[in-house]
């Protein structure tokens, strides 16, 4: 089974319907759930930010059990193709966990405490995106690298 672990809820219909488009492609091939948690705001102080980046990270460490295989989309990370996501998924379900989580932390980013936890660090890009984009963006790996697994043409 996949999970994917959000800060925050999706407002745009646009990207709702993206990810939804999406979760249909890849029942197919595993079961795939979505759990979305609170965000925090942000403050102009870094203290307060400290704070709310710990509140999330807690949050996700206690959707993540000891024994799944843990993704975090993080800046810190290193770039994948999606041939090597699709061997990332392929070893982890083969011989890992029986669950792969991706996580998407706050906009703030995680703490170490995720970033320790976390069995590959996934950069997708220098650039900035909204969340509500990067998992679509997360989702459309997912369901490329299942067809690469697959020997499907799609990614080609």
């Amino acid at each position: 089974m996949i999970k994917i672990v959000c800060v925050g809820k999706l407002k745009e219909k646009a990207i709702t319907l993206l990810v939804d488009d999406y979760l249909r492609r890849i029942v197919p091939y595993s079961k795939i759930v979505i759990e979305e948690l609170k965000d925090y705001p942000n403050f102009d102080d870094e203290a307060s930010n400290r704070i709310t980046i710990e509140k999330e990270s807690k949050m996700i460490l206690d959707k993540v059990s000891n024994d799944d295989y843990v993704v975090l989309l993080d800046l810190r990370g290193k770039y994948y193709s999606s041939v090597e996501i699709s061997h990332v998924i392929d070893q982890a379900s083969t011989y890992g966990s029986k669950n792969i989580v991706f996580i998407i932390g706050g906009s703030l980013g995680v703490d170490e405490n995720v970033l320790k936890r976390a069995n590959v660090v996934w950069k997708l890009s220098n650039n900035t995106f909204p969340h509500g984009l990067v998992r679509v963006l997360v989702l459309e790996q997912i369901f490329r690298s299942y067809r690469i697994l697959n020997n499907h043409a799609y990614h080609k």
